[in-house]
């Protein structure tokens, strides 16, 4: 008998979903370090992290003295980034924003968005309008770090990700799978399923939603229409700060380091 689901958007159970991805907190923030001490010349200590999500990150850079500011568009997901901070003793900013429409009067020396959040931004017009935010909330100096899947465009078959998390009793299981991109308009299929088992029962969800796709290519002519950002370093998702990548077609994930003129 096949397993039924419940459609949901798993950014309104933001419990689950941090359980997944908070795991690989402390090693995307000792990455995160390593890039401003390493590409951003300036010594200041603020940092902004469009799609906040759960807030993970934030509170992770707050722990170390960082002044945070950060946004996200789910309520559901900011209710919980604020609950993690009050129950942590750690101050952020956290506001309601859209990706392509933000403005901060501070400004920063690091931004970051790492888990593929930016394709969500589907036509090049939206993609663009976000760096150009991102250029305008940076220091002359500062950079931004952002991470997103590639996509392979002569594949005809589908990837599958899964991952298991443990946290005080309640295990998550969550398998994602993309479809063949379509090379045309730009576009794939993604769908993610969360098995939760938790005080001996289990619950099902599945959400399904659409990225915009790049190659390598497409990522470097998206880049040559915003000037205001300098590509200056590749890296993927091992987050190996002593193994640069080359900005090619050859690996699945990048993680570029985009520093502000």
């Amino acid at each position: 008998m096949t397993a039924r689901y419940r459609q949901i958007d798993w950014y309104d159970a933001p419990r689950y979903y941090d359980i997944i991805f908070d795991a690989g907190t402390a090693i995307e923030c000792d990455f995160l370090e390593t890039m401003r001490n390493r590409y951003a010349p300036t010594r200041r200590t603020r940092v902004l992290e469009p799609a906040c999500g759960s807030g993970r990150l934030v509170a992770e850079m707050a722990r170390r003295g960082y002044t945070v500011s950060a946004f996200d568009n789910n309520e559901h997901m900011l209710a919980y980034a604020r609950d993690r901070l009050s129950r942590s003793g750690l101050q952020a900013t956290l506001r309601t924003m859209e990706l392509n429409e933000f403005r901060f009067r501070e400004r920063f020396d690091l931004a970051h968005c790492l888990v593929s959040t930016f394709k969500y931004l589907l036509n090049e017009q939206r993609a663009r309008r976000h760096l150009e935010c991102t250029a305008q909330a940076l220091e002359p100096g500062g950079i931004y770090v952002l991470g997103f899947h590639l996509s392979q465009y002569d594949s005809d078959s589908r990837t599958r990700e899964r991952w298991v998390e443990n946290r005080d009793g309640t295990e998550v299981t969550c398998n994602t799978q993309s479809w063949p991109p379509d090379r045309w308009r730009r576009i794939e299929r993604v769908r993610t399923r969360l098995t939760v088992r938790e005080n001996g029962a289990t619950q099902r969800f599945e959400t399904s939603w659409k990225f915009r796709t790049y190659d390598a290519g497409q990522v470097r002519r998206l880049l040559k229409t915003v000037p205001q950002l300098e590509h200056v370093a590749t890296y993927d998702f091992t987050y190996r700060a002593d193994r640069p990548r080359a900005l090619d077609d050859d690996q699945f994930d990048v993680i570029l380091v985009l520093r502000r003129l």
